[in-house]
């Protein structure tokens, strides 16, 4: 039956490198905005430090899922890769594990502990969402640099890991944009209008350094006529960073106007347009200029194994995460543990 689909040692390989970056883009996009409204905890009172959590209470936990299935299609799909990127990222994974644990320690904490000791997990939770982040945006950095450790490269990631974070707490402030209302909804509004400049310089930044790791990236931005199915991206970016500027603007006068929600997609399309070039960028390279999606597959007759497992698990990941978003919909509500 293989011959239907063609060559197995070439769609294999494609269907899980598109099913992995699927699944990286869906955790940065949803996990990002609960990691940046962590980052916006020590910018909110106290009253407002709870509505922020009940803002990502029943999703937070779920988002994380998406993680855990991008790394286990890295690790199950492409062995050889996952061995390559894990040693060398193996400190920020580190990093970013013990601030993912300490955000669910410190999130079921704030609510059992006593309201004196409410405020020391508030800030964990925080530090938490602060770590998680700026590894994330390391690691970013440290990718696009073909994961070699050198000052330069350590430079240019930590750089990636401070823009990464501001964008991540620009998504969250979007979010609290959607989800309260009020004296929150419109300091969310400053947040994220202020959020946009780390946007711009970060995307900036990582289009800057991406051509010029190596001269086949650079060929594939700047030759003709390969560069024509790059160029639609820079356009439709600044098209959107000025339609968020706007639509935030908007909203200034009077926040609970409609489109609340408009800010928010804006941003999931910004970073959704900024994946796609990396992704055009690097590919067929799943460890930038060393090992290609295809030499680091796992058999065909694993893959085919894995495929029908996938086909079970995704759908279902998808469903529950669709039914929650839409029976947790509308504005947050006062948070309560009893």
């Amino acid at each position: 039956m293989m011959h239907l689909f063609g060559e197995p040692t070439i769609w294999l390989p494609y269907t899980f490198a598109l099913l992995m970056g699927l699944s990286i883009l869906i955790y940065v996009v949803l996990d990002g905005f609960d990691l940046g409204v962590g980052l916006l905890m020590p910018l909110a009172d106290e009253a407002e430090k709870d509505r922020l959590v009940a803002s990502i209470g029943p999703f937070w936990d779920a988002n994380e899922t998406w993680l855990v299935l991008a790394i286990g299609i890295l690790l199950v799909a492409f062995p050889a890769a996952h061995g390559v990127i894990l040693t060398a990222l193996y400190l920020p994974v580190t990093v970013m594990l013990f601030g993912l644990i300490l955000r669910g320690v410190s999130f079921e904490f704030r609510a059992k502990a006593p309201i004196t000791q409410k405020r020391f997990w508030n800030g964990a939770f925080f530090v938490g969402s602060l770590m998680a982040s700026l590894s994330q945006g390391f690691m970013l950095g440290m990718y696009v640099m073909g994961l070699t450790w050198t000052l330069p490269h350590v430079a240019f990631a930590l750089l990636s890991a401070i823009f990464l974070t501001v964008g991540y707490s620009c998504i969250g402030a979007t979010w609290v944009i959607g989800k309260t209302d009020g004296a929150l909804q419109a300091k969310a509004i400053r947040w994220a209008s202020g959020g946009i400049w780390g946007v711009l310089i970060g995307i900036a930044a990582i289009s800057l350094a991406t051509p010029f790791v190596s001269a086949r990236i650079f060929e594939k931005w700047f030759s003709f006529p390969a560069m024509l199915y790059l160029a639609p991206l820079p356009i439709l970016s600044a098209m959107l960073l000025v339609t968020l500027w706007r639509s935030l603007n908007q909203l200034k006068p009077s926040p609970d106007a409609r489109g609340t929600w408009r800010p928010f997609a804006a941003v999931i399309a910004l970073f959704t347009l900024a994946f796609s070039g990396m992704a055009y960028s690097f590919y067929p390279y799943v460890v930038p200029e060393q090992l290609t999606i295809y030499e680091s597959a796992s058999a065909p007759e694993s893959l085919i194994i894995i495929l029908v497992g996938t086909l079970f698990v995704l759908p279902t990941i998808l469903g529950y995460t669709a039914l929650s978003y839409y029976i947790f919909r509308g504005k947050a509500t006062e948070l309560r543990y009893d």
